[in-house]
């Protein structure tokens, strides 16, 4: 079997001021990146994750080795750059890939990003959200219902470049004749639900880009919090030497950033280790719960900084107790 029909779309959305997003068309690898940090370091880090894609050569091991390879390398530039760079502190990405050999199709993930499979006119969600609210969906303290509006929806627990290294969830897809493949970004999934979702990929099941386009219009339509990103393609009976070729990455604006970048305090989206969701969410919206997770993703050098900022508050208010005592 062979890639069929391709289509993307990446788009700003109607409340944020850049897209963050960035995607992989580059037969047989496709991906999305959704990048997190203030001022442009969430593009950043969404850039260099789908160059790192790009350029890195795998090597020859299995599907899920090779996988795993291309996302260790795109973390380990992030990660790099975060470090490097004080505007870049803090920023991380998400990423959801697929390659294509043959008749499967491997899935590397982390991150909210979402990749579903659409098979004889049912969708399913392939990938398993690394994210706050799924962790208490698992737990049983939130329903699926209340994880769509909770508060902190968007904070996740894994991401691309907090860490040196990442943990991948990587699995394998038995692919079939008109299987339809979709990656996204929450920027999609948080607007628009499965069913609608199946709806438009099924009424533009032969043109993709058409489909790709429709589902970002209704994800602004209902609302477009977030920036929309769309890479679907299908999978057709072999024919021969024909594989479709795309441009290789882009975002909704591809120009370089190589100057510096601006200081920023601002997160819009960011990172509580899986082991911290029962303290960062003991009593969702309490100032508790907030101070814990309005945080940007904990580097190690932002963990020192942390801790000194602490000792310094803990000395003035140990000097203000003591003055107010001996008045």
């Amino acid at each position: 079997m062979s890639i069929g029909a391709i289509g993307r779309e990446s788009n700003t959305g109607n409340k944020r001021r850049r897209n963050e997003d960035s995607f992989v068309v580059a037969p047989p690898l496709f991906a999305v990146a959704d990048g997190m940090g203030g001022a442009q370091a969430g593009e950043v880090a969404s850039k260099l994750a789908a160059a790192a894609l790009e350029d890195t050569d795998p090597g020859t091991g299995s599907g899920v080795e090779r996988v795993v390879e291309l996302i260790q390398e795109a973390n380990r530039r992030v990660y790099e750059r975060s470090n490097a760079d004080p505007a870049a502190s803090g920023m991380g990405t998400t990423i959801t890939a697929a390659l294509v050999e043959g008749t499967t199709v491997t899935f590397g993930h982390v991150g909210d990003s979402r990749a579903y499979l659409v098979r004889d006119g049912v969708i399913e969600q392939l990938t398993e959200d690394h994210s706050l609210v799924n962790e208490l969906m698992k737990s049983g303290k939130l329903s699926p219902e209340e994880a769509e509006t909770h508060p902190q929806r968007s904070v996740i627990t894994r991401a691309l470049g907090t860490d040196p290294d990442v943990d991948v969830d990587a699995f394998v897809v038995d692919a079939q004749e008109n299987d339809l493949f979709l990656i996204c970004s929450d920027g999609l999934t948080t607007m628009v639900d499965d069913d609608d979702i199946l709806e438009l990929l099924e009424k533009h099941h032969d043109d993709l880009d058409r489909a790709a386009k429709s589902l970002v219009a209704a994800a602004n339509r209902n609302g477009g919090e977030d920036n929309i990103t769309v890479v679907a393609f299908t999978i057709v009976a072999d024919r021969g030497d024909d594989t479709v070729r795309m441009p290789a990455a882009g975002s909704a604006d591809d120009d370089t950033l190589e100057e510096p970048l601006p200081m920023s305090p601002a997160v819009e989206t960011m990172v509580v280790p899986a082991d911290e969701v029962e303290q960062a969410l003991l009593v969702p919206g309490s100032p508790e719960a907030l101070a814990a997770v309005r945080r940007d993703p904990i580097t190690p050098a932002a963990r020192v900084r942390l801790v000194l900022t602490m000792l310094v508050l803990l000395g003035v208010a140990a000097v203000l107790l003591v003055w107010g005592l001996l008045r």
